[in-house]
């Protein structure tokens, strides 16, 4: 997930608990499960292309602020969800370091060419044999 040598800093991360929906039965109304992490990304040293690919990624889980939330209400631990939370986290920010690929044009051969014009003329001459019908 995320490249070589690269680990989230502590210091840049925070969590909070909060009272999830979903699963849980009258537990959820009394236990805060649901993990909201909050990153600094000032404080990860991004590229600033990887930081503008990150901002395209997250969407409107970054702050203008510069805080990437991210909330995990999937099961039914603070464990579970603190871990589901972090590894979300540690994905976004690794397919932000994923540059895209190039798209390099390219032109169509000299016989493709002629082959869809071929088809062209055919695809014509069936249209024109149809004609229109006469009253006899």
């Amino acid at each position: 997930m995320l490249p070589d040598g690269f680990a989230l800093p502590e210091e840049a991360l925070s969590e909070k608990f909060l009272a999830a929906t979903g699963p849980g039965g009258q537990n959820v109304n009394k236990v805060a499960t649901a993990c909201q992490l909050r990153c600094d990304v000032f404080r990860l040293g991004l590229s600033p292309e990887v930081y503008a690919r990150l901002k395209t990624i997250a969407g409107s889980k970054l702050t203008s602020g510069g805080e990437l939330i991210v909330t995990a209400r999937r099961y039914r631990t603070q464990e579970a969800n603190r871990e589901d939370a972090r590894a979300r986290l540690a994905k976004m920010i690794g397919d932000a370091y994923v540059a895209p690929v190039r798209r390099r044009p390219t032109k169509p051969s000299r016989s493709a060419k002629g082959k869809r014009v071929d088809s062209k003329v055919q695809r014509g001459a069936v249209k024109r044999a149809r004609g229109k019908v006469t009253d006899f």
